[in-house]
């Protein structure tokens, strides 16, 4: 929406309903103040949204500094009148999560499942997952508007596919939104796990961050970037695929052997699987990241004295990001950030003796606020967004 002195240019209904979206419940009056549009149009504006259910009336309430006249009516988004599917897909586990329209998560559920059983078998678990949730909150998938999924992997937004994965065997060009068409007829969206992580800690608690990284430590080892407050995927998908940067000048048998088939990638020496690794190879019982988080939280000595070199290994890796795109802060999430102390060591360490002292004026290093919910909570906002972009309303609505 375009501001101007005499109020806000091209205010369709979309725009509208944005507001209501953004600030809640608002009464004609206020959309009037806010937009400077007229009555007639407020009206008509808010009568299409109306009929098309995206707004509901709430019971009328006084309006503060509009005299002793009727109370005036007010309306508010109808988050409730379908639901949104997000699955959060990792390594070795998947979250999934029903959320009303506004992307606020109704209920969700967590379960083991390995990415690198394929396709095929992962989107069977995810949408019988799905099924469990709507059942549960006593939804059908009628009710349903969009979907949304996350992987750890390079994406093609646009087409909803993966994209030469490292380790996501026969993903690669799978048409996910063909799967679940057999399904579903809504909008899905396909996002990857760090980029959705980094979206949703931006909106919920750094929404005045402008340049944001997330770093991801879990099986693997990735990154989310926002930047000018719009996320960064790069022209490929690519950006942010911090845990595949070499800490070697070029490849060399001098690092160890990654899972993308090169070496000395930040993965293969700071990883949750680079760390079962060495500590199965040092006699450690260990078989999961959480099995290492114990270890080190048990002050295991061979667990702690990797966590700190890991740290150091990835605080290496970040230093460069905070040079290259100076984030006002760097937030850190995943499975490995619960052994808070002993990996924010190294990292903090590295980041602020490797990048220059301008870069790190009012940088923020901090462990992420929505934990294992990052993800779902990320790609639940970023679904109602592009459900309820401005133009496609205005499309829908306008030319019916």
């Amino acid at each position: 929406m375009t501001q101007t002195a005499g109020g806000f240019l091209g205010a369709g209904p979309g725009e509208v309903l944005g507001l209501f979206r953004a600030q809640g419940a608002l009464t004609r009056a206020a959309v009037m103040d806010l937009t400077g549009l007229s009555r007639s149009t407020v009206n008509q504006r808010i009568d299409l949204l109306l009929d098309a259910r995206l707004l509901v009336g709430r019971d009328p309430r006084v309006v503060p500094g509009r005299g002793r006249g009727r109370p005036a009516g007010s309306f508010n988004f109808h988050a409730a009148r379908g639901v949104l599917l997000v699955c959060d897909i990792g390594a070795t586990a998947m979250r999934a999560a029903v959320c009303d329209l506004a992307g606020r998560i109704e209920l969700d559920e967590q379960l083991p499942s390995a990415v690198t059983d394929g396709p095929e078998l992962v989107l069977e678990r995810v949408n019988s997952l799905f099924d469990r949730l709507l059942d549960a909150v006593g939804r059908t998938r009628a009710d349903v508007e969009g979907l949304a999924l996350s992987v750890p992997g390079p994406v093609d937004h646009e087409q909803a596919t993966v994209v030469s994965p490292p380790i996501m065997t026969g993903w690669d060009r799978f048409d996910i939104r063909g799967w679940f068409g057999r399904f579903y007829s809504c909008p899905l969206l396909l996002e990857k796990d760090a980029t959705a992580m980094a979206w949703g800690e931006y909106r919920t608690h750094y929404p005045d961050a402008d340049t944001m990284v997330m770093l991801k430590l879990g099986t693997g080892v990735g990154s989310g970037i926002i930047a000018g407050g719009r996320i960064h995927r790069g022209a490929d998908g690519a950006a942010g695929d911090i845990g595949h940067t070499q800490m070697l000048g070029e490849p060399s048998d001098d690092g160890p052997l990654c899972r993308c088939g090169n070496r000395g990638c930040v993965e293969a020496h700071a990883g949750g699987w680079a760390m079962i690794r060495d500590l199965a190879a040092a006699g450690r019982d260990v078989a999961t990241v959480d099995d290492v988080v114990e270890r080190i939280r048990t002050a295991d000595p061979v667990a702690v004295a990797l966590a700190r070199a890991s740290g150091r290994t990835l605080g290496m890796a970040v230093a460069e990001t905070v040079n290259i795109l100076n984030p006002r802060v760097v937030v850190v999430g995943g499975q490995l950030a619960a052994a808070e102390e002993q990996i924010f060591a190294g990292l903090r360490e590295m980041v602020y003796s490797r990048s220059l002292p301008l870069a790190t004026r009012r940088l923020e290093l901090r462990r992420s606020r929505l934990d294992q919910r990052a993800g779902t909570i990320g790609l639940a906002l970023l679904l109602s967004d592009h459900i309820f972009e401005p133009a496609r309303i205005d499309a829908d609505l306008l030319t019916g």
